[in-house]
């Protein structure tokens, strides 16, 4: 049974009729355009959806968009600040950490938001809070080196 959802989504309110319990990644790609969350595995266990909600990396294929409602939630394409790329976002681009692209979605989501709450988080800490997140293609090297990058220019206050 549909219901008339409010959301907060990369800074504006959003109106969506959907079923409370139909995975948030559903509404955000079906109904609301964004294409940064994939679908992967569908189980929340690959990492190619992740989204943060108030600021806390979640799984949107396995978090039921009722859930949402009263939330903050950033997508990958939210993440930017304007024209300015998020740190993340610009390391991984010098790293050129990614191939296919098809995870990175997650891996960026889930290092922007380690780094915000842990920024002196050592490498195990990283390697820890990455955990469970698949690249296919095997750049894991390029996108440790992008996180580090990423939390030496946050460290230094730069953005990106």
């Amino acid at each position: 049974m549909t219901k008339t959802l409010q959301l907060e989504v990369n800074g504006r309110r959003r109106e969506v009729e959907a079923d409370p319990g139909v995975p948030l990644l559903t509404v955000l790609r079906n109904d609301l355009g964004l294409k940064a969350p994939k679908f992967g595995c569908g189980l929340g266990q690959c990492g190619a959806c992740t989204v943060h909600r108030d600021g806390v990396a979640i799984r949107s294929c396995a978090t039921p968009v009722s859930s949402a409602v009263g939330s903050r939630i950033t997508t990958l394409e939210g993440l930017a600040s304007g024209p300015t790329l998020h740190a993340v976002q610009q390391a991984f681009i010098d790293e050129q950490a990614a191939q296919c692209g098809y995870c990175i979605n997650g891996w960026i989501m889930s290092a922007a938001a380690l780094l915000h709450a842990n920024p002196a988080a050592t490498e195990a800490e990283i390697r820890q809070g990455l955990g469970g997140l698949k690249c296919r293609c095997g750049t894991h090297m390029s996108i440790l080196r992008a996180v580090r990058l990423a939390q030496s220019r946050l460290a230094a206050g730069q953005e990106a």
